[in-house]
């Protein structure tokens, strides 16, 4: 009998949603499937309230997380066979709470020496914060072997309204002709296929390999025309971080004013750098066609673009 650890934490709710749809294959063919959800301490509200959002972001950036519970997730003889970690981006980064279970002694118990599986539901821009997701499981001791990426459908101008609306209200509805935030439907249920290519996978002793267990079946697609824009955002926001750090804690007044101007940095940037940036990078497109090509074909790894097994298992 195979067991397997679904790690997450869903503020919102849309992460959990995709967690039960992805993992009921596994258990209809009779996997123990046990799910641990993260538990910050305090926790982080939802809706945000304005100041709460910007407040979490210069932590979010260094790593440096508000600490979680301890697991509650039993012990299981020799360990699970594999880790499902779900988790979504914070400015540009894994979550807090995602982050804190990588960095803490109970992610290097769990993951050591075991396959892990992620899973990454966010508006459009993953590749940075995937980059650090790599890196700290291979840091606690887990092999990623696979990867599945879920983004928004709404163009990045649109999401730019849409999802603060969602983390700030609570609403994801259309809102003055824009489509509805997050994760569409159509994509919630098509990740299905991965639960049961990995019921399969699992059943073949497929994870001791070390292989991917997911390629051909469409797990990522790599926003393009939006690479250098995030590696620039990247950048921006590690600088950012560090000055609000130097003003003080998470939670302490003297950092609110810097907060602001924070705010106002990133309104602009949104209304004029941002627009004025796709356009240049769309005419520019043919001589950045190799550096774009070599940059997708590294966030693709390790379960690709592929659909050539999508009929099998849709």
């Amino acid at each position: 009998m195979k067991n397997v650890l679904v790690v997450f934490y869903s503020q919102s709710g849309q992460l959990a949603g995709i967690v039960d749809v992805m993992t009921e294959p596994l258990r209809a063919a009779g996997i123990n499937v046990h799910y641990e959800v993260l538990r910050p301490e305090p926790a982080f509200s939802f809706p945000w309230r304005l100041s709460g959002f910007l407040d979490a972001f210069p932590e979010s950036v260094w790593l440096d997380p508000r600490p979680i519970k301890p697991l509650e997730a039993p012990e299981v003889k020799g360990g699970y066979d594999l880790v499902i970690l779900a988790w979504t981006v914070w400015f540009l980064s894994p979550s807090q709470p995602v982050a804190a279970f990588l960095l803490g002694d109970d992610g290097r118990r769990v993951l050591a020496d075991k396959p892990v599986v992620s899973v990454v539901a966010c508006r459009n821009m993953w590749l940075s914060a995937f980059d650090t997701v790599k890196d700290l499981v291979q840091r606690a001791g887990g092999r990623l072997v696979d990867h599945v990426a879920l983004t928004d459908d709404g163009s990045a101008l649109a999401t730019f309204v849409t999802t603060p609306r969602w983390m700030l209200t609570g609403r994801r509805d259309r809102f003055l002709g824009l489509p509805p935030a997050g994760v569409d439907a159509v994509q919630v249920a098509g990740v299905a296929r991965f639960g049961v290519a990995l019921a399969h996978a699992l059943g073949r002793d497929e994870e001791k390999t070390g292989r991917p267990m997911l390629q051909g079946l469409r797990a990522v697609k790599v926003p393009r025309h939006l690479l250098l824009s995030e590696r620039a955002g990247r950048r921006a926001f590690q600088v950012w971080s560090g000055l609000l750090r130097f003003f003080g804690r998470a939670g302490q007044w003297r950092r609110f004013p810097m907060l602001l101007l924070f705010l106002l940095y990133l309104v602009v940037m949104i209304m004029t750098v941002v627009p004025l940036s796709l356009a240049l990078q769309k005419l520019a497109a043919p001589l950045l066609e190799r550096r774009l090509a070599a940059l997708a074909r590294h966030y693709e790894l390790p379960s690709g673009t592929g659909d050539e097994r999508m009929n099998g298992h849709e």
